[in-house]
């Protein structure tokens, strides 16, 4: 969520408040994964079965918008580790 921007267009910004949505956990997620913020860092119960696999969609918008983002980020040689795996995602090597 770090690399999406913060400003844009109504539209841009209008797919971003639905991808935050869908990233996010609901009210069922967390009661079912004892999701519990402490000290700033966020817990939840990793050995609970009711724990599976989230599916998010990611639009075609919203795949231009993160593909900007971290093509932006890279060409300004701000690009950090925990960008990586996303970056090889929607990017490739």
């Amino acid at each position: 969520l770090s690399v999406l921007p913060a400003e844009g267009t109504f539209v841009t910004m209008k797919v971003i408040r639905e991808l935050q949505s869908n990233l996010g956990f609901s009210e069922e997620e967390l009661r079912d994964y004892n999701v519990r913020q402490e000290e700033g860092k966020v817990f939840w119960d990793a050995a609970n079965d009711a724990l599976k696999q989230k599916g998010v969609e990611i639009g075609p918008k919203a795949k231009d918008i993160i593909v900007l983002a971290l093509s932006k980020l890279s060409e300004e040689k701000k690009l950090r580790m925990e960008h990586i795996p996303l970056y090889e995602k929607f990017i490739g090597e």
